[in-house]
Order: C-alpha cells, then structure tokens, then sequence
C-alpha cells in the first residue's frame, strides 16, 4: 500500500511549518522518504492516513506505556472535559497528583507542575542557581534536557539526527556556564569539579540515556556523581522526563537506588498529554514564586485534561506486577533481535534498560555519545524502512528509543522479531 495521502499531507504542511513538522526527528530525515501521518491509535497499533495499520514502538515517544488511546484515560478524559478544559486557577487534581508523584519518588518532597519537559529543565537550572548561588551547570555529551538554550550543547538524538552538534541563535553568553562531559567517565566530571570547584550549581543527567539511543549508567556512574555533588556542594538533577515511571514506580532513581536533589518528569506523567514537573527537597522547592523570589510561572500549568490522564495512568500502573510484565517483554524484545543479530552476522548490538531499547549497528557496544555516533547509520535507515515494509514502527533515528508498552502482547513482539528476521535475512545477502 502507498503512502500517497501522507505524501500529499508532508507536501503540504511544508507549505505552513517549518519542515513540514512540529518536532525536527518527525521529519524523517535521518532514514530518508516521508514520515506517516498517523490518523488513529489503538492499544500497540497505530493507523495512518492510508489506511495502513503498524506496530508501534514509538509510542509518542515514550508517554504511551499503557498503549494507546487506554480505555480508563479516554473514560476519564470524556468525563473531565464536560467541566472545562482549563481555568487558569487551582483545580483538586493538581493537589492529587502532586501527593500521589511525592508518594511515589521518595526524593520528592514538593512538586511543581508544567506544560513540557523542557519547561522543568529550565525551571530546575534556575532554581539549582538561585539555591546554590553559583551558576556552572555540567552536563553530558548527548544527554537531552530540552530545547533550554543554555543546555542545547551536545544536545543528543535531535541535533545527532540532524547533524547539528549546537543551535544556531544560541548566543556563545548562554552556554558559558555549561560545562559538557563524556556519559559514564566519573573521571571526567572529577576533572571538571577540580577546575571549577566551588562554581558548579548543579550536575544534570539522563539517569538512563534515552536521547542518544539508551545507554544504562556504569554500576559506579550515579553513585559517583552524588558522591561529587554532595562534597562540593553542588545540586544533583536527574532528568527523568523520559524514565520516570517507565523503570520503575519511582523511576530510575528507585532502580539503581541514586537519590538527586531534584527531579525533573514528564511524558507519562501526563498520561499522552503535554504535562511536565520538577520537585524535589522542601529547602529547595519553598524558593519558588510565590512562596520564594525564584520566578516561574505557566498559564497552562496543570490543566485538568493533562493532570486528569496522568492520574488515571498512573494509579493503573500501581497495579501489581505490571514493571515485571515490562520487563518481561522488552527482555523478549531484545533476545530475539540478538539472537537474528549473531544468526546472520550482523554487527550490532541492543542495549536495553527496562521497556526502552535501541538497535544500534556496526558496533559492539555503546557506553556514551561518542561510541554511539560510530553506529551505521546507513543500515539503521534501511532497517527502518524494511520494518515499515512488514507494518513495524520504530523510531525513525539510529539515536532514539524503542518503547514497549503494557498493550503489546507476546504474538506482537513475535511479529516483530519475524520482521527483523526477514530483513536481516535480506540484508545478509546483500
């Protein structure tokens, strides 16, 4: 089946937004042709607008864990939405929310709601200055925190994709005081904490990388980097806009047992709506307007709709057993792609932390950024298109993860599994 509607859709959207997308990787640009114009989901599937059914492993980028269009949040959702879809003032499930996210991460103590992950980045920078009083930021090479111009510096899977290294309109003033890393060298960051000592206001992480493709700390990363912040006095921030409450009920902080300063969160917590939050110790938190004198303020912060199906989604991941149920499946995952790998003599390698994963070729491992930029670029695109081919959706970037969801049931993964068997079989020969 053609892709003409979508064809005729990309064509057309170019005519009115830049690229032809709201979010640069949507594009395609790393894997080539023109991206789908997804028209419905349902559960593990996605439609696009010709019709055309797929297997969905990007799962709007990570939000979707109980798959799409849930029946509990769409229920909730139509229920909300007859009162209003914002009001500008304080509304009782923000307060719900706020207490079921501090019961659940136990280094939250006090929790403030956004409209996006980068919104928490931003604010988090700020208060880490305003508490510390210092105003260097270290962070790692390809570690995403948003589109924050003092953090768009070696910024992962976007300008990775693109081969952008920095911004272009991100004045040389706005990222003096960002200090950038290697990911899993605790020796690096001692280097940067001898060099600036008493400058640093913060370390920010992926805890998990999920922006440069998924790559896991090292046992002694996390560890070693409370360690530092601590002695010198420096905030530890884990962005977990991504693994929050995808690892695990408390995230990857309650996984690798790392606690940071503060914490920020997004994607799931809105439950497939734009909502983010940053939180964590009530020292630092009480400096926020209008308790303290650090401004941040958001027209849209915890709208109902979006606190509404974070709530639904997050106490129907309370349930027992359901972490275990996605471990289970993305280990599924990722055996069968290992074992297609070694069956056909592919170079390649799936690191994998939870229900997140990423296929990278032409390499037997990844730890950092750099290793990650050594990956085949050329074989991930044509991986991509030969899964499409057979009706799978993966992330259309070698640098972005693979997201499994609790909709995804075992004969699905199957059909996954076959499809990169099929096309590994093919790409063997040639």
């Amino acid at each position: 089946m053609t892709a003409t509607k979508s064809r005729a859709f990309f064509k057309r959207a170019q005519k009115t937004i830049p690229g032809g997308v709201n979010s640069p990787v949507r594009a395609w640009k790393a894997v080539g042709e023109s991206p789908r114009f997804i028209l419905r989901g349902k559960g593990a599937h996605v439609f696009d607008v010709d019709g055309r059914s797929y297997l969905d492993f990007v799962g709007s980028w990570g939000p979707l864990i109980l798959g799409h269009a849930h029946a509990k949040v769409v229920a909730a959702l139509k229920k909300i939405v007859e009162r209003g879809t914002t009001f500008g003032a304080p509304t009782p499930g923000e307060v719900e929310l706020a207490e079921l996210v501090c019961e659940r991460i136990a280094s939250i103590e006090k929790l403030r709601l956004v409209s996006s992950g980068t919104e928490a980045t931003m604010s988090t920078i700020r208060l880490a200055r305003a508490f510390t009083k210092r105003n260097k930021i270290i962070k790692f090479d390809g570690c995403y925190h948003g589109h924050v111009d003092g953090l768009l510096v070696r910024a992962g899977s976007g300008p990775a994709t693109l081969a952008l290294p920095d911004s272009p309109g991100v004045p040389p003033g706005f990222t003096a005081e960002t200090v950038v890393a290697p990911f899993n060298n605790v020796a690096a960051v001692e280097a940067v904490f001898q060099k600036y000592s008493d400058t640093i206001a913060a370390v920010i992480v992926e805890p998990v990388c999920g922006n440069m493709g998924v790559i896991p700390p090292t046992a002694e990363f996390l560890p070693a980097l409370r360690e530092l912040t601590r002695r010198q006095g420096a905030l530890l921030v884990f962005d977990e806009v991504i693994t929050g409450f995808r690892l695990s009920p408390g995230g990857a902080q309650e996984l690798y047992g790392v606690t940071p300063d503060l914490t920020c969160l997004g994607k799931i917590l809105g439950g497939g709506l734009p909502l983010g939050a940053f939180g964590g110790r009530k020292e630092i938190m009480d400096l926020l307007a209008p308790q303290g004198p650090v401004y941040q303020a958001g027209t849209l912060s915890g709208n109902p709709l979006a606190v509404t199906a974070g709530l639904v989604t997050l106490r129907v991941l309370s349930r027992s057993g359901l972490y275990k149920k996605l471990e289970e499946k993305g280990r599924k995952l990722q055996a069968g792609f290992e074992t297609i790998l070694k069956e056909y003599h592919l170079q390649g390698v799936v690191n994998r932390v939870g229900s997140m994963l990423t296929l990278f070729f032409g390499v037997e491992r990844v730890r950092n950024a750099a290793e990650a930029r050594c990956c085949d670029r050329a074989r991930f695109a044509r991986f991509f298109h030969g899964m499409l081919e057979r009706g799978i959706y993966f992330p259309p970037s070698p640098f972005e993860a693979a997201f499994v969801s609790l909709a995804h049931e075992r004969r699905e993964l199957e059909k996954a599994i076959e499809a990169f068997a099929h096309w590994a079989r093919r790409e063997g020969k040639g």
